[in-house]
């Protein structure tokens, strides 16, 4: 064991760039007791980049085994440092970590942090979009339903939003994106952050949409919304149902589709264009 306080720290490693590690970084690898890592041989690869050698227990600690995981670190957490790290940035964002910080809470062990780089945080200061308010999501849901109900759900929000999408995936996210929350809504995607290789990509999402349809990027990407037009909160969904009836009992009376949506959006306080995309939704497919 050695000298240091004993407790969990929660170390943020490079995102791409090595010489991001800080100095806190580096001397806990060459001297936390214990090292809980998200993917051993990618630590020490890091190890290896940074000259430092890991002296201390090394195991793996990711979504599969982290429950299982607890109980041991945070025994091993009450003499000793034990160090937490994921692939890439920070523990607990999008990464493992959580359930271990809390349970150290609720057990009186320390728990303090080596802050460092962050994707979310890099990649909404280099798009361009407002960065006083905004929201992270996590990962972009898989599935389409799931993909289609969040979109839904996101389209009012009017905080500029970060989340992270497979690259595979990332044409068909915009694409749908474009349609449900308008193709002039203003992103940006941010591939291959601090790599030789990055890529800061800004403009409306039908435009990047495209792009990203044309040249199968590659990498990984964060992908950065604008808010909404106009802010305000998003209609619960049996509002937006009830709303959408309006229109359509409006359309039916004679009224055009685009001034019966703007009316009553505008009586309900919502964004005109999210009114438009669920009442879209709503009609019967061809």
């Amino acid at each position: 064991m050695n000298s240091k306080v004993p407790g969990i720290v929660l170390a943020a490693t490079p995102i791409g760039d090595a010489s991001d590690a800080s100095q806190h970084l580096r001397r806990l690898l060459e001297t936390a007791d214990v090292i809980a890592a998200e993917d051993t041989r990618r630590l020490r690869e890091l190890a290896a980049r940074l000259g430092v050698r890991i002296d201390g227990q090394l195991i793996s600690f990711y979504d599969h085994n982290e429950r299982a995981r607890v109980d041991s670190l945070l025994e091993q957490a009450r003499s000793g440092v034990v160090a937490v790290v994921s692939d890439a940035g920070l523990p607990l964002i999008s990464d493992p970590g959580f359930a271990l910080v809390r349970a150290a809470i609720a057990a009186g062990v320390p728990v303090t942090c080596a802050p460092g780089p962050s994707a979310v945080l890099t990649a909404l200061a280099l798009s361009g979009l407002p960065t006083d308010r905004f929201a992270f999501d996590g990962f972009v849901p898989r599935a389409a339903g799931a993909r289609t109900a969040w979109l839904d759900q996101v389209a009012a929000e009017p905080r500029t939003l970060v989340v992270f999408e497979a690259a595979r995936r990332l044409a068909a996210t915009l694409a749908e994106a474009a349609a449900r929350l308008g193709p002039d809504r203003p992103a940006a995607i941010a591939r291959e952050l601090t790599k030789p290789h990055q890529e800061i990509l800004r403009g409306g999402l039908g435009q990047l949409a495209e792009q990203a349809a044309a040249r199968e990027l590659k990498g990984e990407v964060t992908l950065v919304i604008g808010g909404a037009p106009g802010g305000g909160a998003p209609a619960a969904p049996q509002d937006l149902t009830a709303l959408v009836r309006e229109v359509n009992r409006l359309v039916d009376a004679g009224a055009g589709l685009k001034q019966a949506t703007a009316s009553v959006a505008a009586a309900a306080g919502l964004s005109k264009r999210t009114l438009y995309q669920a009442v879209l939704a709503a009609r019967p497919g061809p």
